[in-house]
């Protein structure tokens, strides 16, 4: 059992949703956060952190000089500390590489010295956007669907599995990601790093700073909230584009097991995830979130796909549900009401962010 646990990344929102949980579920466990504080709205968390009894320290990844072994002892180290956004590496490439690839040596070399285990969140965006692009679909009423004549390995009408083909271009922050992936593996080989890999896909909930690349459950939640309008980007300005969302709490539950079980689960790597029951359209999320608010806005038909962009993304979780029992627990409309309800609590803090 951990005893003292480094997020990094840990007042984004992934990070500071596993340091409180972490904390009210285990008051022993000493708990710190590193983060640059560069993401809009990660400074609401620092009073929560004072709050729970978790360290914060103002750090940046891409710095060696900010990751001292003699500083952060610590026995784990959890790794949320990429730039989320496929977007970003389009328009600043130099950052999304310093802060994914270099943070993640960085961040290894802390592990080596510390003989510290690292669980280390990727993504689905590893998988390659022209192959996910050809994934054969069936368009519905409100969604897109997977068919059930696929060729491709990896695919079926559960969703994308890991044995999806990686040949072909990702994106940079993908790239990133799939090369820590292939970066952790060597260090465990090499130092004897103990080492679990989850990609995951859509996670969303509370106190996540919803924008358009990054966190659209809360983007379109706050859009209805505060009446202004968005739009549906692109494969006809449909809104039937579909991913599945994994609601936070659910990932909680998930690196809790993973952390009091780390020997047994060295070495796994699981895509995470929501799965079918869990996925919307964006028509879908339109429809839902009319419901839980009460409120109809403008949404614009934009049919011209952006760079990156693929129609579905569905995890399929076989593997991790077999190899943990773990299963998510939180209904999409659970989840929005979730974050429609935090937004009302939170309303002055959190309309000149989300609004």
């Amino acid at each position: 059992m951990p005893e003292r646990v480094l997020i990094l990344g840990g007042a984004g929102f992934i990070g500071s949703s596993l340091a409180i949980g972490f904390k009210q579920r285990h008051p022993d466990w000493h708990i710190i956060c590193l983060d640059n504080l560069k993401r809009r709205g990660s400074e609401l968390n620092l009073l929560r952190f004072k709050q729970h009894g978790i360290e914060f320290v103002h750090g940046d990844i891409r710095s060696p000089s900010d990751l001292d072994p003699a500083v952060l002892t610590v026995d784990t180290i959890i790794d949320c500390s990429a730039e989320p956004s496929v977007l970003a590496g389009f328009a600043s490439p130099r950052y999304v590489l310093e802060t994914n690839l270099v943070g993640t040596i960085n961040i290894l070399e802390l592990a080596r010295q510390l003989k510290a285990s690292v669980l280390f969140l990727s993504t689905s965006r590893i998988y390659p956007i022209a192959a996910l692009s050809d994934i054969k679909l069936v368009e519905q009423a409100t969604r897109f669907a997977i068919a059930p004549d696929q060729t491709r390995p990896g695919i079926s009408e559960r969703g994308i599995s890991e044995d999806f083909p990686l040949q072909g271009a990702r994106s940079l922050y993908g790239a990133t990601k799939l090369a820590s992936e292939l970066l952790i593996e060597e260090y465990r080989d090499a130092y004897g790093i103990p080492a679990i890999v989850n990609r995951c896909g859509v996670v969303t909930g509370t106190w996540q700073m919803g924008k358009v690349d990054q966190g659209v459950f809360v983007l379109w939640m706050a859009a209805h909230y505060f009446k202004r309008s968005l739009g549906y980007i692109g494969y006809g300005g449909t809104g039937k584009q579909v991913r599945d969302l994994l609601c936070v709490n659910d990932l909680l539950n998930l690196v809790e097991y993973e952390l009091l079980h780390f020997s047994e689960l060295d070495g796994s790597l699981f895509n995470v995830g929501g799965g079918v029951e869990s996925s919307l359209s964006l028509l879908e999320t339109t429809q839902l979130c009319e419901k839980i608010t009460g409120n109809s806005i403008e949404i614009r038909s934009v049919p011209e796909n952006r760079p990156g962009d693929v129609p579905l993304y569905i995890t399929d979780s076989s593997k991790v549900i077999q190899s943990t029992g773990w299963q998510p627990q939180t209904s999409p409309e659970q989840t929005l009401q979730q974050i429609f309800a935090w937004i009302q609590d939170n309303e002055a803090a959190l309309k000149p962010i989300l609004s």
